[in-house]
């Protein structure tokens, strides 16, 4: 990669363009290379009927922050595409910030493999994500 890429920057910017993850409130926390760090205020829209995080919510923090973790792993000007996500819900969430964390576990030059674990306020991890990301070549 060139040395002039700035991944953090890039994934800064890529977030802040997206109507999608800054409507939800999704923040990037930290980005290092194959790793990222997401927040979010979870308040009353992002509960269910029971009054707690809402699975969806889940999903989205972990494969937000399992697919910007293959973003900063991957070559500038590159695609990519979750091509398979699997959740395993651990427990409920309270509302209040919820935190996730993506890391690329293996890239491969056409497929990455990426794991998300989502934590509640409380700090306790509330799902864990495998998730399958096909890569595009730079155009």
């Amino acid at each position: 990669m060139p040395e002039a890429w700035d991944r953090d920057q890039e994934i800064r910017d890529r977030m802040a363009s997206s109507p999608f993850h800054s409507g939800m409130g999704i923040r990037v926390m930290d980005v290092r290379e194959g790793e990222v760090d997401l927040a979010m205020d979870a308040s009353g829209e992002h509960a269910n009927l029971g009054g707690t995080l809402h699975g969806g919510v889940i999903a989205t923090l972990a494969d937000t922050a399992a697919g910007l973790a293959v973003r900063s792993a991957i070559e500038p000007g590159s695609g990519h595409v979750t091509v398979n996500l699997d959740v395993q819900y651990l427990r409920a969430g309270a509302l209040g910030t919820v935190e996730a964390h993506g890391r690329v576990v293996r890239a491969g030059r056409s497929i990455v493999f990426a794991e998300a674990e989502v934590m509640g306020a409380d700090g306790a991890v509330l799902a864990r994500a495998q998730v399958t990301v096909a890569i595009s070549p730079p155009a």
